[in-house]
């Protein structure tokens, strides 16, 4: 296990769809063991694959004292939502209030390849649609209406992390053997 680098706004990765997990190997193991120490870490409420560079359908989460991880999720939303402050470990020092459904049911696979089930309403279901947006490419800035994304973005380019140097594209540390080419 080892915590990794996390990738900040900018960073073609983040804006990518990760790939789904064929494979339920060691290095899946070994990924999310990676990604809950760097989540663990940073501290967060939740990582997902691409944030430390790696394009496969992974999270892990920590809340209310529970930590977990899910393969390849498919969220079940309910019409019920909830306006609470988000923010995002690569993009850090922001929070603005997002819009989420109040309760998800998330189907997926634990480590193992094993199917679960997570429902989860409040911390939780947002952590959850949080994270599997990352898997799809996007931010919780995107979802923020017009005049708040406009001041995000205005904090974003004036904060201290941003455009001290070019995103680079670096080599994983986890073999890509997962993503079934």
């Amino acid at each position: 296990m080892a915590v990794q680098p996390i990738r900040l706004f900018g960073d073609p990765v983040l804006r990518r769809r990760a790939t789904e997990v064929v494979d339920f190997d060691k290095e899946l193991r070994r990924l999310v063991e990676d990604l809950t120490e760097t989540m663990l870490d940073a501290p967060g409420a939740g990582l997902a694959a691409p944030q430390i560079g790696v394009g496969l359908r992974v999270f892990t989460w920590y809340v209310d004292g529970e930590v977990g991880h899910l393969v390849n999720p498919q969220l079940t939303l309910s019409e019920e939502c909830q306006d609470g402050g988000e923010g995002c470990l690569s993009l850090p020092g922001l929070t603005y209030d997002t819009r989420r459904a109040l309760h998800v049911v998330a189907n997926g696979f634990n480590m193992h390849g094993d199917p679960i089930t997570v429902e989860g309403s409040e911390l939780l279901a947002r952590a959850i649609q949080h994270e599997t947006d990352h898997l799809d490419g996007v931010l919780f800035i995107d979802r923020l209406d017009e005049a708040s994304r406009k001041v995000a973005m205005r904090e974003i380019r004036e904060s201290d992390w941003f455009g001290l140097e070019k995103p680079a594209v670096k080599v994983s540390p986890h073999p890509m053997f997962g993503t079934g080419r």
